[in-house]
């Protein structure tokens, strides 16, 4: 389930749709998390599937750390990378703003993240901007990405979470070691899944 504070919106012919801030939303803030009305599909139900489907599952899903294709039933799915997002998974089941989001602003995340098994190229129009990201990314940039949860992390009791009530009770005990002690945090690099086998083989 995605935060209530965004809709939809036609960003540009490159990106298609996105999501939008209708009101501010500030660093901390819960902005998903993976409920029980998303579809998993399994690596082993996905190969089944016409190809027209696995290319709309492919456009629409991520790759959790168990390899099944996600597909969010709400507007989760229209979310856009950014190489400079606002917005990233945790090693949590979760997504925060990793900083504050205006309104009005696009809400953008990290596709690296998502163990993606095929290199996607593009031009997020950002400074730094790697124009291509890959599953291999999340290896190669965990340790930043760290930093950058850990900090919006240390403010997720500061902040209101409208999807606070989607958290599970080990989540819950999770967040709260970390809170009380930050060696107990929960890398990002936890969701990387290590099974990839390409979609042709059997």
């Amino acid at each position: 389930m995605f935060h209530p504070k965004a809709r939809i919106q036609w960003i540009n012919d490159q990106v298609g749709y996105g999501l939008v801030a209708t009101e501010f939303i500030p660093k901390g803030t819960i902005t998903y998390v993976k409920d029980p009305l998303e579809l998993e599909i399994s690596l082993e139900k996905f190969k089944t599937l016409p190809k027209q489907l696995q290319a709309e599952v492919d456009k629409y899903s991520y790759v959790d750390e168990k390899g099944n294709h996600i597909v969010s039933w709400d507007l989760s799915k229209y979310v856009n990378h950014c190489c400079q997002c606002n917005s990233m998974s945790t090693g949590y089941g979760f997504e925060i703003a990793i900083r504050d989001i205006m309104p009005g602003e696009e809400i953008t995340d990290e596709y690296g993240i998502f163990n993606m098994e095929e290199a996607m190229y593009l031009d997020c129009g950002k400074p730094g901007c790697r124009r291509r990201i890959h599953g291999e990314d999340l290896e190669n940039y965990y340790q930043i990405w760290d930093q950058l949860l850990k900090s919006a992390l240390r403010q997720v009791r500061q902040t209101d979470q409208p999807l606070w009530f989607l958290l599970d009770e080990q989540t819950i005990a999770e967040l709260n070691s970390f809170l009380a002690n930050e060696s107990n945090y929960r890398s990002v690099r936890e969701l990387r899944y290590t099974g990839h086998q390409h979609h042709g083989e059997e």
